[in-house]
């Protein structure tokens, strides 16, 4: 009763076991179908697929980034009867470096409406070595939110600068308020397209580069297989 049950199971381990070795070998067989159909492709094809390639990537890239958007505000440094223009333009320097401070950022968050944090992420300032000017800019993935921060950044700047007017004869005044950006400032889809399309065909350049000529290859094979001729000395020996 039991030796029916038995031979099926053997069979089919039998069977099992004699597949086995089989699979590495199509998939072998099946690389060197690929590996030959990439060799019949002409040589530019590398190219077109890695500008093609990065194309799409850059492009996607684009498309799932958030757009950010900037906003800028200036305010100028304004001596006092008792200072002079090349003191302003020196306090300038100064005031635009501490803009990004604690002390003064700790203020901005009130009127901004986001963590000391966050502002000291997304602000940026600058300052001219000729003219007694600061610009605030502030990044944000809401153009609203970016024009808030520069105001109050450059408004929490100026109150700092009026608390100590008596010691540098120096204010600061609002120039220009910072005001909410129409279109964004990061790279559009089809930016970032183009962008990837140079790399990917600049990767497919290399390749071609480093590809091995195949007919290259095949003249030295076919140079080597034809014999060279024979010296007069070797044939007047054989005669």
């Amino acid at each position: 009763m039991t030796e029916p049950l038995t031979r099926p199971s053997a069979d089919a381990a039998a069977t099992v076991r004699a597949e086995r070795p089989a699979r590495p070998g199509r998939a072998r067989a099946a690389l060197r179908r690929v590996r030959a159909r990439t060799r019949t492709l002409p040589r530019w094809s590398a190219l077109a697929a890695g500008a093609l390639a990065g194309g799409l990537l850059g492009a996607g890239y684009g498309l799932v980034v958030t757009p950010q958007y900037t906003a800028t505000g200036y305010v100028v440094a304004v001596p006092t009867d008792k200072s002079d223009p090349a003191s302003a333009l020196g306090f300038a320097q100064a005031y635009g470096r501490v803009a990004t401070q604690l002390a003064v950022l700790g203020d901005a968050q009130m009127w901004a409406g986001v963590p000391v944090a966050t502002l000291k992420e997304s602000v940026r300032t600058a300052t001219s070595p000729d003219a007694p000017m600061v610009s605030v800019t502030a990044t944000s993935s809401r153009p609203d939110r970016a024009a808030d921060m520069a105001n109050a950044v450059s408004r929490a700047l100026t109150r700092h600068a009026a608390d100590s007017v008596d010691d540098t004869h120096v204010e600061l005044r609002t120039f220009a308020r910072a005001t909410e950006p129409t279109e964004a400032s990061s790279a559009s889809p089809a930016v970032t397209g183009l962008v990837g399309a140079s790399a990917g065909g600049l990767l497919g350049g290399l390749a071609l580069l480093v590809r091995p000529r195949r007919a290259a290859r095949e003249a030295e094979r076919t140079a080597a297989a034809v014999p060279g001729p024979a010296p007069a000395s070797d044939v007047r020996g054989q005669l």
